[in-house]
């Protein structure tokens, strides 16, 4: 995985610049991230290429092995993070969305969670940039409407706080997190 740390920081760096994440990103944060998914023996990555460039990825990992701040949410609502998956992100450059790659990237990483049959629920979260944010462009629609028909819940009582710097900021601010969940396991 490691080998294309490099292609996946700047991916994530130009996708996370833009509304809600409003990321300014550099190489070397991106670097030592990513590290994160390389000390898992069961992260993955699926990745779209267009020639050498990476255009689009999505990740995956255990909960138990995420950072504290997106376990954290999960062990005070006690549920059991041994039997969590974990999605990290799902990026795609924006000439090469609706193609049906973000479909892919779900199903892949769903995949990937279930061959282990010992998860039995899914996770993601998104920024909360709540509704009159002054960066927010004209006609944005979020990804919700597409994560409800993947079978996702959004878990508002689930939340966290990451911090970066947003666009023409040095210093990282928290940002508030909405977890996603959805159930492997389906009811007999």
């Amino acid at each position: 995985m490691e080998s294309v740390f490099d292609d996946l920081a700047a991916l994530r760096i130009a996708v996370f610049h833009d509304y809600p994440y409003l990321y300014e990103g550099n190489i070397a944060y991106e670097k030592e991230y990513l590290k994160t998914y390389s000390n898992s023996e069961r992260s993955f990555l699926f990745a779209v290429y267009d020639g050498e460039k990476m255009v689009g990825a999505t990740t995956c990992i255990p909960l138990k092995d995420e950072t504290d701040e997106v376990r954290k949410p999960f062990q005070e609502a006690d549920l059991d993070i041994e039997r969590i998956f974990y999605f990290g992100e799902s990026i795609l450059l924006p000439e090469y969305r609706g193609l049906g790659l973000g479909h892919r990237f779900f199903d892949e990483r769903e995949s990937h969670a279930k061959h282990f049959g010992t998860y039995d629920l899914t996770c993601f979260c998104s920024v909360d940039r709540g509704e009159n944010h002054p960066l927010k462009p004209v006609g944005y629609r979020p990804n919700d409407a597409f994560w409800l028909k993947r079978g996702y819940v959004k878990e508002s009582s689930l939340q966290s706080f990451m911090e970066w710097p947003d666009i023409g900021e040095i210093e990282s601010s928290a940002k508030p997190m909405i977890f996603w969940t959805k159930n492997l396991i389906k009811p007999i």
